[in-house]
C-alpha cells in the first residue's frame, strides 16, 4: 500500500472513542476538499452507518463484498450526504467474520485511484489479527484517553508496531477535558506522551456536541471543540504546519 495514503485508527483498548474519531477525521479532510474513504473492520460493532445517518442505505456491507455476495465492490460504498467527498464500507454486524491483511489490501488497491486517503477503523484490542492488518499502512495514529489502564494499553501496541518495524505512529490523545486533569489521575499531557513513546499528532476533547451529533447521523456543529481539534489534526496529517489545538472544557 505504500503508494496510497492510508491510515490506520487504532487503539489497545475499546471505549477510547477510535470509530468518532475515524469519523471525525473524515469528515475533516473531506470538507478539505479530499476524497476519502473510511473502511470499518469493527466486527460485529458497526458504527458508521448511524454515526453518518445512513443506516438505511445499507445495501451491502464488507462481509458481503469478502464473501461474493457483491461482486462490484462499488455497490458496498455508500456516499455520505454531510460531505460530498466521503463515502464509507461498513463492517458486517456479524462478529464472527474473519478478514485478512491480504483482502484489506485488495480492497485498497481496488478503489485507491477514486481516493485521496482511506482511513481505516480498526477493531479494538491488542492482537496479531489488528496488527497484521494495521502495519501496512502508511500511518497509524494510537488512539488514547487519559486513563492510565489506556495509556499502558496503547504503549503495549505501539511497542509492538515497533518491534516490527513501523516508525510512522503518531499519538491521538481523546477524551480530554479539564475536569480530568484535576483529578490528579495524570499530571499532564506530557505523561501521557512519555508513558506511550510516540509523537503527538493531536488532542481531542471531550465534547458533547461530537456525542450528540454521531448518536443522531448529523454533522458535527460549526465551532465545536472536537470539530476544530479535527480540523488541525487532518490538516497536519496533509503535511501542513498547524499549532495543536487545546481548546477544552
Amino acid at each position: 500500500m505504500a503508494e496510497m495514503n492510508v491510515i490506520a485508527i487504532t487503539s489497545g483498548k475499546g471505549g477510547t472513542g477510535k470509530s468518532s474519531i475515524c469519523a471525525g477525521l473524515g469528515y475533516s479532510l473531506s470538507k478539505q476538499g479530499k476524497r476519502t474513504l473510511i473502511i470499518e473492520l469493527d466486527f460485529g460493532l458497526r458504527c458508521m452507518d448511524i454515526i453518518f445517518g445512513v443506516k438505511d442505505q445499507i445495501k451491502y456491507d464488507l462481509g458481503d463484498v469478502l464473501e461474493g455476495k457483491c461482486k462490484d465492490i462499488q455497490e458496498a460504498i455508500v456516499p455520505v450526504k454531510m460531505s460530498t467527498n466521503l463515502n464509507i464500507l461498513c463492517a458486517p454486524e456479524n462478529p464472527f467474520m474473519v478478514v485478512t491483511a491480504d483482502q484489506i489490501a485488495d480492497i485498497c488497491q481496488q478503489v485507491k485511484k477514486y481516493y485521496d486517503y482511506i482511513i481505516i477503523d480498526t477493531g479494538a484490542g491488542i492482537n496479531s489479527h489488528v496488527f497484521d492488518i494495521v502495519e501496512q499502512s502508511n500511518m497509524i495514529l494510537v488512539v488514547t484517553t487519559p486513563d492510565p489502564i489506556c495509556v499502558r494499553d496503547a504503549r503495549m501496541m505501539s511497542d509492538e508496531f515497533y518491534k516490527r518495524g513501523n516508525q510512522h505512529q503518531r499519538l491521538l490523545i481523546n477524551k480530554v477535558s479539564r475536569r480530568m486533569l484535576k483529578t490528579g489521575i495524570i499530571n499532564d499531557l506530557d505523561e501521557i506522551i512519555d508513558n506511550v513513546g510516540v509523537q503527538l499528532i493531536g488532542i481531542i476533547p471531550e465534547d458533547l456536541e461530537l456525542i450528540a451529533a454521531t448518536g443522531k447521523g448529523a454533522p458535527i456543529p460549526y465551532g465545536a471543540t472536537s470539530l476544530l481539534a479535527f480540523d488541525s489534526i487532518s490538516r497536519r496529517i496533509q503535511g501542513q504546519d498547524v499549532p495543536l489545538t487545546l481548546k477544552f472544557k
